[in-house]
């Protein structure tokens, strides 16, 4: 879109005499095309098929067996993962959280166990950044944890994802924590995303993003449209954790459409366009499908920034389906439903998400705007730790996607003049020395990145 003249204008006679003394530095980054060129297609197909060849993986399945059920499944990561961080060095810490659930899907005590690498960061290792998967699988009846489940898209195709992330991120190094999730439980109640979040809690986790792959490998809908240049990343409006005051002050001035979640969709759909070749990020403006859920939410319900990421074409007789071929129609989520080249792509966009994300400094807290009944806003933020500078932001209010921007290398605020507060939704991004950027944050409660406070420890007795 074209600035009109006068607005133009002013905007350049607005820029401050020290962006000119002190560029910004260059955003393009190797390395993120370095990691994306890393993610093999083999290596993921090879994931699936192991996966698939444990019959069912469905939560209340056998536990014991070595060949068969969710137990060998978890056991079986566990050997990809400790393999992964034997090759870089001991680099990946593994970690099997659990907690015994009952529930309406689960009638009787059942140990859910995730299992989860952990890369821990170099500088700022409580800064953590979250891929998961579901390794859990279902038929028809989600009670039936007998009958043949391979789940070779719903998940194991999210699953082939994290552990293909772990094998290539593992070969760098980064400043934030990187954390490698396969969960369990989805399929009866979300209860692998409520392991993760309460392990969070506990270990004090300062979650800047959780990317839930789930259905991330089919290229075909069920209508017979072929789609293998776009994924689809959901993300929540407003906030699940947003007090009555939070929402009065949000519903007035604006912020349902940037809460953390949906600025890290626009951080993904940035990434896309620059790092991918024919491959672009829809982003959804819901937290999931119509109807339907993932482990995100728990993430969400627990204050913590999270995305789902999903393939573009669904095909719904290879989902929760029976095995089976009627009237010539084939059911079944099979590995035949798999697209390998297109997960790859998918791959490649979480693998570039993460490093960036860890390379970048931690999002900026505390922004804030003023500017009523003035022909200027002026923006601030508390300085971030590691950051040269930052990045002022600001669009249309019915655009999707921040549009202008105005580098800010020294201090805490930055005055927009002839910038009406009114007519604009504004933000932040921290920005270090050699280029790497974090997401936006938006003003106020709505759009701060913050983790909410650790759990306070038990008492010892």
């Amino acid at each position: 879109m074209r600035l009109p003249l006068v607005l133009a204008a002013s905007l350049l006679l607005a820029t401050p005499t020290f962006a000119a003394e002190v560029p910004a530095p260059s955003s393009d980054q190797p390395l993120l095309r370095a990691v994306a060129a890393e993610v093999d297609a083999k290596a993921l197909e090879s994931t699936i098929r192991s996966l698939v060849g444990f019959g069912t993986r469905h939560t209340l399945s056998d536990t014991k067996s070595n060949t068969r059920g969710i137990g060998a499944a978890r056991r079986w990561v566990k050997t990809q993962f400790e393999a992964i961080s034997k090759d870089c060095g001991g680099c990946l810490t593994v970690e099997t959280p659990s907690e015994v659930v009952t529930g309406r899907r689960v009638p009787t005590p059942t140990e859910v166990m995730n299992v989860l690498a952990i890369q821990k960061g170099t500088t700022d290792p409580d800064r953590v950044i979250i891929i998961a998967g579901h390794l859990d699988s279902r038929v028809s009846d989600v009670m039936d944890f007998t009958s043949d489940a391979p789940g070779a898209n719903d998940d194991a195709s999210g699953v082939a994802a994290v552990i293909e992330a772990a094998r290539v991120l593992s070969k760098h190094r980064f400043a934030a924590t990187l954390v490698f999730a396969a969960l369990s439980g989805e399929e009866q109640g979300l209860y692998g995303g409520k392991v993760l979040a309460s392990y969070a809690r506990a270990n004090g986790w300062k979650v800047e993003a959780d990317l839930n792959n789930d259905i991330i490998g089919n290229s075909r809908g069920q209508s017979g449209v072929m789609n293998n240049t776009q994924v689809r990343v959901f993300s929540e409006g407003t906030k699940a954790v947003e007090t009555p005051e939070q929402a009065n002050s949000r519903r007035y001035n604006g912020g349902e459409v940037d809460s953390p979640s949906r600025n890290l969709g626009r951080y993904l759909d940035g990434l896309a366009e620059r790092y991918l070749a024919n491959f672009d990020v829809v982003m959804v403006y819901r937290t999931d499908r119509y109807g339907r859920g993932g482990d995100q939410v728990p993430l969400l319900e627990a204050g913590y920034p999270a995305v789902r990421v999903t393939e573009a074409a669904e095909n719904y007789d290879r989902q929760h389906q029976d095995l089976r071929t009627e009237k010539g129609r084939v059911y079944g989520d099979t590995i035949e439903g798999v697209d390998f080249a297109y997960l790859a792509q998918v791959t490649r966009l979480n693998t570039v998400a993460m490093a960036s994300l860890a390379s970048a400094p931690a999002p900026p807290s505390g922004v804030r705007i003023e500017g009523a009944v003035s022909p200027d806003t002026k923006v601030s933020w508390v300085a971030t730790p590691g950051a040269a500078g930052h990045r002022v932001w600001w669009r249309g209010t019915t655009d999707p996607t921040w549009r202008y921007s105005r580098w800010a290398p020294a201090g805490t605020s930055a005055v927009l003049k002839d910038v009406v507060i009114d007519d604009w939704f504004f933000g932040v991004s921290s920005v270090s020395k050699d280029g790497w950027e974090s997401p936006v944050v938006f003003p106020g409660a709505a759009g701060s990145f913050e983790s909410p406070p650790p759990v306070a420890a038990a008492p010892k007795p």
